[in-house]
């Protein structure tokens, strides 16, 4: 009877300390794993949202740029962090298509995490050095065409959001490109401002205020239909590029085996966080708006993990360019 009443005694005092546990969280500071560096576009998103939490969750999110590989290193970084709710990740596009790109990944995509919810989907713009010689985009799909042994295609690496669109693009103008690789999308975009290369293709969290200033030339956005932010601006698909829809959607993540009710209450944390007026009206500057409530939630992000691994393994797959 003394065992039994021990056993008791344990089991409730554990059930209450994982409750206590639960309704106190978070009672200290949260990184939030960026996995690329400091000022580019999946930075800046990430630090709107991580500041929006912070006020929510009464304590502070910080930010923390762990870069390299295509995102992979700060992607595993998480997977391998404490499963407590402390340690997140931000991640874009790439989360799925690594899983094609990358042959030996050190964590296992669709196992390795807890999903949180989806953040914003960001349109892509199709960009040139301010004097490149095309004016419209029908004129550069010709030009391009004509040059293309020539004609430089900038990006910031394998795995990174340029690198998938300017692999789109050169799929829907069945014409390879002299691609120039960087480390990153600030390095990218310095030499496109300083007529290093010719073109690229990028986010409107990282081109919309170029554009405005006249710093880059500007011919065509992947979204569906022309931005507010950017008006005068074609879609791809008015140009002829049938189909030419490329979204940098980005998902917030935690280490396999959180809780789910400290997931949940990330989850919350991150509804609220998108209905945050400086969130929002950031975003809209920035060419993008932040997901609903029904995406930004663990179901829906998983589901469109999912769905956009499916997506981009044949594409990567027909480029034959992978990562390792």
């Amino acid at each position: 009877m003394r065992k039994l009443l021990a056993a008791f005694a344990a089991a409730t005092m554990l059930a209450l300390t994982s409750g206590a546990g639960a309704q106190t969280y978070p009672d200290r500071t949260i990184t939030m794993v960026v996995p690329f560096a400091a000022g580019g576009p999946t930075d800046t998103v990430t630090r709107l949202v991580a500041e929006a939490m912070s006020k929510d969750l009464g304590q502070q999110i910080v930010v923390e740029n762990v870069g390299g590989a295509g995102g992979t290193l700060g992607a595993a970084r998480v997977a391998k962090a404490e499963a407590d709710g402390y340690t997140l990740l931000l991640h874009h596009i790439g989360m799925a298509t690594s899983a094609t790109l990358y042959r030996k990944l050190p964590f296992d995509t669709l196992q390795a995490f807890e999903y949180v919810g989806l953040v914003t989907d960001v349109p892509m713009t199709i960009v040139a050095r301010k004097d490149f010689e095309p004016g419209d985009i029908k004129s550069l799909l010709d030009y391009v065409k004509a040059n293309k042994d020539k004609v430089t295609l900038a990006n910031a690496g394998i795995g990174a959001a340029s690198h998938l669109c300017g692999m789109m693009f050169m799929s829907a103008i069945q014409s390879p490109l002299v691609t120039v690789p960087y480390k990153g999308t600030g390095p990218a975009m310095t030499d496109l401002l300083g007529g290093q290369v010719d073109i690229m293709c990028d986010q409107t969290t990282n081109t919309t205020k170029q554009i405005k200033a006249g710093t880059i030339k500007a011919y065509a956005v992947t979204s569906p239909k022309r931005l507010d932010v950017l008006p005068d601006l074609p879609t791809a698909e008015e140009a002829g590029l049938a189909g030419f829809q490329v979204g940098i959607w980005h998902g917030v993540y935690a280490p396999k085996g959180t809780p789910a009710e400290v997931t949940e209450r990330l989850s919350k944390s991150l509804q609220l966080a998108l209905k945050d007026p400086n969130v929002v009206a950031r975003f809209a500057e920035l060419g993008t708006a932040p997901s609903t409530e029904a995406e930004a939630t663990p179901a829906a992000l998983k589901a469109k993990l999912e769905s956009e691994i499916a997506r981009w393994k044949p594409v990567i797959e027909a480029a034959g360019q992978y990562a390792d």
